[in-house]
């Protein structure tokens, strides 16, 4: 092995910084290296980042092995303290060029070295790192990092920092040439995406920033933004929504619970009815657009009422794509000292939340045979339509092209064309 091997673990933002890693390391002349991007969300995410970690080593027993991400960020000690591990780097330092320049030697390592991780917490800026083109057919830009707000069962502001803005010109300009590359669709990320535009002069919000990438970038077919938070949605966000088919109509919404008292308990920003009251009003603007969402079973306190209004949500929002999480404690956080629902209990309501969007994803699937759709092609034979749902083909199509199809049938997981 010479040229560095990269392992992510989480988010889509993960998956793009560890792009930008990979250029970072390629300037710097890194050879020889394993680096292991990790989550924090849960503490499963933990655990299966050191099981991979003892995996990659076997792998790769000469090369020098580099821990980073948000697991690295808030728990340095834990992968410093395993055998395994050469170096641990915080999710600033993964960012800087002078960190992979140092890497480049990793002789010059000692034991007082291993760990680079500053207080994230004090960073006020974006790294300034943009790559151009991460994906295949379809590029993500990540517009804003961190995140202000302290839910109680959340380590990620400790692991991101507090929330940062790219400004807008900048990310015009990157959606610009992800263009010019024959980029069909670019979708915006970030942790916190919603607040965009509050650490910038003037305080634009999303919507500004996303009416203007579609009104400087005219040729860009396909504009996405991934996952908000419906209660910070602003006018100009919704306008475009009502107004710009170029706007994909998918929307993934940071809810978490459907149970107020959770909500509160969580320290949310929003009720129960402004979760519903947003998916309505969304909908009326533009009547094919869908949801997807996130939702923890078990929170700290909840009992079978509490869970089933977060059950019962999963109707009364309309949601067909749900990402369900099992509530695991993070050492750190305020939810961590509530009093815990039992494991099972956990298990048995993260089963049941599953069902109820998997029964959910086959009604929006069945509602979509014999409909023709705007596809864009991921290989010969797979792509997604603007609600982003998955499409197979059952005959080559060109790749990366939007094509229009007629909708056949579908398997339960995904249409068929």
């Amino acid at each position: 092995m010479t040229a560095p091997v990269f392992t992510t673990l989480g988010c889509r933002l993960n998956a793009y910084e560890t792009e930008a890693m990979k250029e970072l390391a390629a300037a710097a002349g890194v050879e020889r290296a394993v680096v292991v991007n990790t989550c924090a969300v849960t503490a499963e995410a933990v655990r299966k980042a050191k099981q991979e970690i003892r995996r990659l080593r076997r792998a790769n027993p000469d090369a020098t092995l580099i821990v980073t991400g948000c697991a690295a960020q808030t728990e340095p000690e834990t992968f410093a303290a395993m055998p395994e591990v050469t170096k641990v780097i915080g999710n600033t330092e993964k960012m800087q060029a002078e960190t992979w320049a140092t890497l480049r030697a990793p002789d010059l390592i000692g034991e007082t070295e291993r760990v680079q991780v500053d207080d994230i917490l004090s960073v006020k800026e974006t790294a300034g790192h943009l790559i151009d083109g991460f994906g295949r057919h379809r590029a993500y830009v990540q517009v804003q990092n961190g995140c202000d707000h302290r839910c109680t069962f959340c380590i990620i502001p400790y692991g991101r920092g507090n929330s940062r803005s790219v400004p807008a010109g900048v990310v015009v300009d990157q959606i610009k040439r992800l263009v010019d590359k024959g980029f069909l669709e670019v979708v915006l990320t970030g942790v916190d995406l919603t607040s965009w535009g509050a650490d910038l002069p003037g305080e634009p919000r999303l919507g500004d920033l996303v009416m203007r990438i579609l009104r400087l970038v005219p040729d860009l077919a396909r504009l996405r933004i991934s996952s908000i938070d419906s209660i910070e949605a602003d006018e100009a966000l919704m306008g475009a929504i009502a107004t710009e088919p170029r706007l994909m109509p998918h929307l993934h919404l940071s809810l978490q619970a459907g149970d107020d008292m959770i909500l509160k308990r969580m320290k949310r920003r929003h009720l129960r009815d402004d979760a519903i009251r947003f998916c309505v009003e969304a909908r009326r603007l533009r009547p094919d657009i869908i949801f997807g969402a996130d939702i923890i079973a078990g929170f700290p306190t909840e009992t079978e009422a509490m869970f089933e209004n977060s059950l019962k949500l999963v109707e009364d929002c309309g949601l067909t794509f749900l990402h369900v999480f099992p509530y695991s404690a993070r050492k750190g956080t305020p939810a961590a000292r509530m009093p815990q629902v039992n494991g099972a209990a956990i298990r048995d309501r993260a089963s049941r939340l599953r069902a109820a969007g998997e029964a959910r994803l086959v009604r929006h699937l069945a509602e979509q045979v014999g409909q023709s759709h705007r596809i864009l092609t991921e290989g010969p034979r797979i792509g997604r339509t603007e609600q982003f749902t998955e499409v197979a083909f059952a005959t080559d199509q060109p790749e990366g092209q939007i094509i229009t199809a007629r909708i056949t049938g579908h398997d339960g997981q995904r249409l068929t064309a």
